[in-house]
């Protein structure tokens, strides 16, 4: 059964008016710009001298601390800026491990976990430190450097 087709007169395509302003995303919270700034700072820093520099960072009354906080307590309803600070304090992350694949294993301490994982407890460790009394710090870093087998003799 072979049905023959009318041929619709020819329609034409309406044109979409063209943008004139690019589409941009949303500016970058001030938690992002820090955590990627830290993640920077880092990059090339010895495993010591990282840790050091992401505790100062972490520190009860750092900036960054209340850049964090703020940018969370904005992200609670907003599933992109929840990304986008996930996704950059993830580069801190990736930039510890990177780090810590560049350090010889037996200059890494005493914990025996992979790259990935001994970056992520350090960078919890680090960030742990923003909940701790201003007077434990100094001994909580030095736990940390201890741990990745760093740490100078107690005084």
């Amino acid at each position: 059964m072979d049905r023959s087709r009318k041929r619709s007169a020819t329609r034409k395509r309406q044109r979409v008016p063209r943008r004139t302003t690019p589409v941009t995303g949303p500016r970058p919270m001030p938690a992002e710009e820090r955590l990627l700034g830290l993640a920077r700072d880092i990059a090339r820093l010895p495993l010591a001298a990282a840790l050091e520099k992401l505790a100062a960072a972490w520190a009860p009354g750092a900036p960054l601390l209340r850049d964090v906080a703020e940018a969370w307590m904005r992200s609670r309803g907003n599933k992109t800026s929840a990304l986008a600070l996930a996704w950059a304090r993830e580069q801190v992350r990736l930039s510890l491990q990177e780090i810590v694949e560049a350090t010889p294993k037996d200059q890494r301490g005493r914990i025996e976990a992979t790259p990935d994982t001994l970056a992520w407890i350090l960078l919890a460790g680090c960030e742990a430190l923003a909940h701790e009394p201003a007077s434990a710090v100094a001994d909580r870093v030095r736990a940390l450097l201890e741990l990745i087998g760093h740490a100078a003799p107690p005084d």
